[in-house]
């Protein structure tokens, strides 16, 4: 019988076993140093997210709550100087020269609660609008409740605009509105990173932004069949929601395929840095600006969440009042969004940032 080849019998030396490269190196080409950094990347905005939230909610304190004041000139005068004077500055006073001008006050959302001086007696009536968020109508009437308890009067509230049934504590709005800015960066995102995909010149860039418009359109359209016809939460503005729906995911879109154009992959993380870390806290949904802490209080209303927001709250409960600032911010999102997308993909071109063509195949010799 003849031995196999290679082995001892036959005489011939062996293969020696391959020797492994060690625990460093086999660590080294596992853990690269682009991972390693997208790791980092992703604790840093996992940090980030924590601070924002818990610096946000963790301790809500009023900071000059615009209150109407009403009550006979001299009266007002005290009144409005007093509540002015309260150590934090809790509340803005102002006097209003009818209970029906501060009743107007408080659906055009010029002031958040109204306080109705009694002259002839010893209760007075705060009016408030739950529906522009519960917890500062809570908090103005905490606010109202100790000062009168104090000068030994007391104070009925009364709500003019409470949320609609369906709407729960008012924070449908809030939902909405995230599920769109969701929905529109997601989207942009899948758009650049889905496999096959190329880098983004000026051709491909305008035909994904003009992808981006129906989508926006029908995600629009769905959100309010949700707020409106299935749950009931916001009924009645089904057309308003719609273009608001739409105006919202395009802002979102088209900002995050911008970022994502001009700084690839870091993009992705300043887009969920602006629109969740800082927007969404930020936004008015769960705790409205003057509850919140100076910096969250800045900038809420100019970024999308809190635009968005403060815009569908408005248009359904306040007839479309204070909306202007909110079209303008989401707006300037949408078009600048756009317009910096489609100048990235030009200036990723001029410094070759975009994937060369593929040579044409050479013709098949003849046969």
């Amino acid at each position: 019988m003849n031995a196999p080849s290679g082995s001892v019998l036959d005489g011939s030396p062996t293969q020696p076993a391959p020797k492994s490269p060690g625990f460093a190196a086999e660590f080294k080409d596992a853990v690269t140093f682009r991972a390693f950094t997208l790791v980092l990347g992703g604790l840093l905005v996992q940090l980030a997210f924590v601070v924002s939230y818990v610096g946000a909610f963790h301790s809500p304190t009023p900071h000059r709550i615009p209150v109407a004041v009403v009550a006979p000139q001299q009266a007002a005068t005290k009144i409005v100087a007093k509540l002015n004077a309260l150590a934090g500055d809790p509340v803005q006073a102002t006097a209003a020269s009818s209970t029906a001008v501060a009743r107007e006050w408080v659906l055009t959302r010029h002031t958040d609660a109204a306080f109705l001086f009694d002259p002839t007696g010893t209760r007075d009536t705060l009016l408030v609008a739950s529906a522009g968020g519960p917890s500062v109508s809570q908090t103005a009437t905490q606010i109202a409740q100790k000062i009168e308890a104090s000068e030994k009067r007391q104070i009925t509230v009364t709500d003019i605009r409470s949320p609609n049934s369906g709407d729960g504590r008012g924070m449908t709005s809030f939902y909405l509105v995230l599920g769109w800015v969701i929905g529109g960066y997601l989207t942009a995102t899948i758009m650049g990173m889905a496999s096959g995909s190329r880098p983004a010149n000026r051709p491909r860039t305008l035909i994904r932004l003009a992808a981006l418009v129906p989508y926006a359109v029908v995600s629009g359209i769905a959100g309010a069949v949700i707020v409106g016809p299935v749950f009931d939460a916001l009924g009645g503005h089904f057309w308003a929601l719609s273009a608001i729906g739409a105006l919202t995911v395009m802002a979102s879109a088209a900002t995050a395929l911008a970022l994502q154009t001009l700084l690839g992959l870091l993009g992705t993380g300043v887009v969920i840095l602006l629109f969740v870390v800082l927007g969404n806290p930020s936004s008015g949904g769960v705790y409205p600006a003057p509850l919140l802490p100076a910096f969250w209080s800045a900038i809420g209303q100019a970024l999308p969440p809190g635009a968005g927001t403060t815009l569908v709250r408005n248009t359904v409960y306040f007839s479309g009042h204070a909306t202007g600032s909110a079209l303008w911010v989401l707006g300037a999102y949408a078009v600048g969004g756009a317009v910096l997308a489609w100048g990235a993909s030009w200036w990723r071109e001029g410094r070759g940032g975009t994937a060369p063509a593929e040579p044409a195949p050479e013709p098949s010799p003849a046969v």
